[in-house]
């Protein structure tokens, strides 16, 4: 895996581009308080986005392999961080929001878990430094 961050210069305050190995990029900004211009993702919001990605991903790939009806994941993460630098994250709690028919709430719990336990390898980095939390509903599809 492979990532090339360029910085946008002097007339762009604080923005970086990020350009992935698979051929996309995306820009990175920071606060106008840190010079910044507003003009993308904080990266530390990168990190949390990257990893509900990382586990909804997993989610909906283990129902579907489960044969489950899952039609619909949303994961909303929550994060609080040290106060002093490294100000890295300490808490995370993921709230999980499937949608699907007849899905039982003891096999949306397991692929949770075995997405915090075995497949997410960013949710599994953070917990080094964060306790990770996690709970979740399950809204009925006609």
């Amino acid at each position: 895996m492979e990532c090339t961050v360029r910085w946008m210069g002097n007339d762009a305050g604080m923005s970086f581009v990020a350009e992935t190995g698979s051929g996309h990029a995306l820009v990175m900004d920071g606060a106008p308080e840190a010079g910044g211009r507003n003009l993308g993702l904080r990266p530390m919001e990168m990190i949390l986005a990257g990893t509900g990605g990382c586990t909804a991903f997993d989610v909906v790939l283990i129902l579907k392999k489960g044969r489950h009806q899952v039609t619909g994941c949303d994961v909303s993460l929550k994060a609080e961080r040290a106060e002093t630098d490294p100000k890295v994250f300490t808490h995370v709690h993921f709230h999980y929001r499937v949608k699907g028919r007849q899905l039982r709430p003891e096999i949306v719990a397991r692929a949770i878990e075995l997405s915090k336990e075995k497949y997410c390898s960013a949710s599994i980095m953070l917990a080094q430094t964060a306790q990770i939390t996690h709970d979740f509903e399950i809204v009925e599809e006609s």
